[in-house]
């Protein structure tokens, strides 16, 4: 048997969500021990994949190449920092023409702004170029976790769902309103595209 340790699961998470999951613990005083962020539907996240629209990238290092990136989807955008620890993700981000979507594997960091706020961001495992068909299936699929999530924690109280009421002045009812207007955007998109199709046809 083999004693490495075995990689956390990625969980979706829309970008409204994962922007409000400001509070970090680890569950033992190991020094490598893994960080969790608490995402406000009662789940912790190690990593995370996003998926959504590239929209901007820049290089904001001082000494050294530090890459951001804004990643849009319906709910909001996550923020991307990508360096010399990253190369292959930075690599993206330089490289990549705007606008493009890409799904992102990574884990979130939080920071202090210099106002005392919170802040969450991704450093990104890797970036990939995606297409709209792997957007959208992220989208209903990230829907369908987020519900699943809210549910788990309005019936069982979880652990996590506990401590995500005690550390979060958010219901994760409050994330349901996301999940629609997430798929709400969706529809109007196919929809949008639908009719584009049938102007081309005609």
């Amino acid at each position: 048997m083999s004693s490495a340790p075995t990689r956390e699961i990625a969980r979706r998470v829309f970008a409204r969500e994962f922007n409000d999951a400001g509070y970090t613990f680890k569950e033992s005083e190991d020094e490598r021990a893994p960080v969790y962020s608490l995402l406000p539907t009662g789940e912790r996240a190690n990593r995370i994949l996003a998926v959504g629209t590239l929209t901007e990238t820049e290089d904001v290092g001082e000494d050294s190449e530090y890459w951001r990136g804004r990643v849009v989807d319906p709910t909001g955008t996550f923020f991307v920092y990508a360096g010399q620890y990253q190369p292959d993700a930075a690599n993206v981000l330089r490289e990549v023409e705007t606008p493009n979507y890409v799904a992102v594997v990574g884990k979130p960091r939080t920071y202090e702004t210099d106002e005392g706020d919170t802040n969450v961001a991704v450093r990104p495992e890797s970036i990939t170029v995606v297409d709209s068909e792997t957007r959208d299936r992220w989208v209903t699929e990230t829907a369908q976790r987020t519900i699943e999530r809210i549910e788990a924690a309005e019936e069982e109280g979880s652990e996590y769902a506990r401590m995500a009421s005690e550390q979060y002045d958010r219901p994760a009812e409050n994330y349901r309103e996301a999940v629609l207007s997430a798929l709400e955007d969706l529809d109007s998109e196919t929809d949008g595209e639908d009719a584009d199709a049938g102007i081309e046809a005609a």
